[in-house]
């Protein structure tokens, strides 16, 4: 069904005698096109305009009528305007059977011919058509009148500013210049004014400097703008000021120069009797300079520190609401893969000996536990704490992320990598390397939507030049070069800026190299970006080395959980809003043998509590509406004071000022550190 872009439009039939009316209206009326009646060709005249969508004719209406009055509206209608007709005939519309169609033809112009009888769904398709076409019209009279509005705007914005417009083709030098622009170099309003007086009205000291200006703009493309003095037909001397683009053909040949020029003599005049002036007052105040140099100094000085404060202001306020969002996704996330990675080791431990489904649950919780890796890392940007710093292997970090890399750039990017044997050491935050890493990648495959190649190397650069972003030392380079779309100066110049993103709405952050030039800087490092456009970005993260007594050492083995021992199965009261956590939690502590009794909010809890109940434990997480884990923590105190206290958490610190004498469970937490964690909580 055609919807029409305005109500008021309708369909007009003249239909004078048989069916024809009541047949077209109801075909119409299903197709969901208003249409209206008319009696006669001069009724139909003074009822046809522009809201009309198409007319619905017979040839019996038009065989006798005088059809020149309906002739003359056509040719009359607007540029945009080319009114549909559909004429029911009884021999078809071509000359050979129906001659009178070749006059109809002729009198309406845009006409389809339906022959009797026809089928319902031709007409509707035809009447489909024409209105579609009537759309397009009413679309190219709203761009009419939007050029003939920008023109007219352009015109008065060059007449207020006194203006003169110009235009040059670079094939003829066909010179063709508004009255304003010929009044800026002394002619009448209709002088000739060819690009030869153009030339010859420059004054000769100025021509060399404009003819290289001119030739810069044609061959480099960069913008005309340039001041000089003109020499006007009665001798007196003026300044202009011309200003112009290169517009190039669709096959990019540079066909003309279209600008603007301005007379700009009484602005120079001015800025000659100013500089006069200052020379006078400079001599008078040239006894007391160095005393004014200091004072400025002292000034700027205390300028530049108040920007630098405000700069750092804004940056911390950004910073800030970044960490409050951050940390607030974060936390939801924790507590969902606190579900997944709960039940997948309930599941894990009941599935049996299947290797495959094994193998599948192992997939599973590795991929969780990458997501919690993940979101710790939000955790700690959104509380801004200090990065773990330790002696990485380079070679084998990237090594351990090539599975996830390749699935992170698609199949259409191929991964290459470069590293070289016996790199030494570097001093780094392993989580956030790997984060700056994936980030890197991303980006690139995002540069190359039609596929290309990824390349992460490794190197390392001794740095002793004083004068370089980075301290002399021994570096190793990690880089990731893409055969992507590239990025120009501008651009690149702003990459590495808060929230600065070239891509569309809902795709970035623009968060993600500003986070990596901040690791750089950090890690006492650097970050550097190179890029062409057209020829693909390198991205360098420059990393410290590590001092020699590191560079040797061994990660020791991470040590497996020991859960102490305990004395029989224990009643725990488990706390939180979240159902779908307080259900995986509960399983995990039944399964470890003991009774658990699940509410999920903090007046539950107290209420619990207040009716007697006796509990060896009390597991209750942090962040909750109404009264959070601390809240509760000190409340549940004052009915049993010696109830230890298990408070869960995704956040690795709790709010400043905030003291709760309670075991920390941090997270999402496997069922091993459950056990660990009441273990202690009880055993003490």
């Amino acid at each position: 069904m055609i919807t029409i872009p305005d109500r008021s439009i309708s369909i007009l039939v003249l239909t004078p005698s048989g069916r024809d009316a009541e047949i077209a209206k109801a075909l119409l009326a299903e197709a969901g096109l208003a249409s209206q009646s008319v009696i006669d060709l001069p009724n139909l005249l003074g009822r046809i305009g522009e809201d009309t969508g198409f007319v619905v004719l017979t040839e019996e209406a038009l065989r006798s009528a005088d059809l020149r009055p309906l002739a003359a509206w056509i040719r009359s209608q607007p540029s945009w305007s080319d009114m549909p007709f559909i004429v029911f005939t009884q021999r078809g519309g071509g000359p050979e059977r129906n001659p009178a169609a070749a006059r109809l033809l002729e009198v309406l112009g845009n006409v389809s011919f339906l022959e009797r009888p026809f089928h319902a769904t031709t007409f509707v398709s035809v009447a489909h058509t024409a209105i579609r076409g009537r759309r397009r019209q009413y679309e190219a009279r709203l761009r009419i009148e939007a050029l003939d509005e920008g023109e007219r705007l352009l015109q008065t914005a060059l007449q207020a500013g006194r203006l003169g417009s110009w235009e040059l083709d670079l094939a003829t030098h066909a010179l063709t210049t508004s009255p304003t622009c010929r009044g800026i170099f002394g002619r009448q309003a209709d002088d000739q004014f060819a690009f030869e007086d153009l030339l010859s009205a420059i004054h000769a000291q100025d021509f060399d400097r404009v003819k290289t200006a001119f030739a810069a703009t044609i061959d480099t493309g960069v913008d005309f703008s340039i001041e000089y003095r003109t020499i006007w037909p009665d001798g007196s001397l003026h300044w202009a000021e011309i200003r112009a683009q290169l517009y190039r053909n669709r096959d990019g040949k540079a066909v003309k120069l279209v600008g603007v020029s301005a007379d700009i003599t009484d602005r120079r005049n001015a800025e000659d009797q100013q500089k006069k002036l200052n020379e006078i007052l400079e001599e008078r105040v040239a006894a007391r300079t160095a005393e004014l140099e200091a004072a400025h100094a002292a000034v700027m000085a205390e300028v530049a520190q108040r920007e630098k404060a405000e700069e750092q202001l804004r940056q911390a306020q950004k910073l800030e609401a970044i960490g409050q969002l951050t940390g607030g996704v974060a936390h939801d996330f924790n507590n969902l893969l606190m579900a997944v990675l709960g039940n997948l080791e309930l599941i894990r431990k009941n599935v049996g000996d299947n290797p495959r489904m094994l193998r599948l649950i192992e997939g599973a919780v590795q991929g969780a536990q990458r997501g919690a890796s993940l979101t710790q890392r939000l955790l700690a940007f959104a509380r801004r704490q200090d990065l773990q710093v330790k002696s990485v292997d380079l070679r084998a970090l990237i090594a351990g992320m090539e599975e996830l890399l390749t699935r992170s750039i698609g199949p259409m990017v191929s991964l290459r990598r470069k590293m070289p044997e016996n790199l030494p050491l570097v001093l780094a935050d392993a989580n956030q390397v790997e984060l700056a890493l994936l980030n890197l990648a991303v980006n690139s495959r995002d540069a190359m939507p039609e596929g290309g190649s990824l390349t992460v190397a490794l190197r390392e650069e001794t740095v002793d030049d004083p004068g370089s972003d980075l301290e002399p030392g021994r570096y190793v380079v990690l880089s990731v070069t893409d055969t992507g779309c590239g990025m120009d100066s501008d651009t690149l110049g702003k990459a590495v800026e808060p929230f600065f993103s070239t891509k569309e709405l809902g795709k970035g952050t623009g968060l993600g190299l500003s986070m990596i030039h901040g690791l750089a800087l950090q890690l006492r490092g650097h970050f550097r970006l190179k890029s062409w456009p057209g020829a693909g970005t390198t991205a360098e993260l420059f990393i410290p080395v590590a001092p020699a007594a590191d560079e040797g050492a061994h990660q020791p083995p991470p040590q497996p959980i020991e859960v102490p021992t305990d004395r029989g199965p224990k009643r725990i009261l488990l706390v939180d809003d979240d159902i779908l956590i307080a259900m995986s939690s509960a399983d995990m502590v039944t399964d470890l043998g003991h009774e658990v009794v699940e509410v999920h909010s903090g007046a539950e809890a107290m209420q619990v509590l207040q009716d007697g109940q006796d509990f060896d434990l009390m597991i209750t997480d942090f962040s909750m509406p109404g009264m959070n884990g601390a809240d509760l923590t000190k409340a549940a105190r004052e009915i049993r004071p010696d109830l230890p206290v298990l408070l869960a958490t995704g956040y690795a610190d709790l709010p400043n000022g905030m003291k709760v004498d309670a075991y920390r469970l941090s997270k999402p937490y496997s069922q091993d550190q459950l056990a660990l964690e009441i273990a202690k909580a009880l055993s003490a």
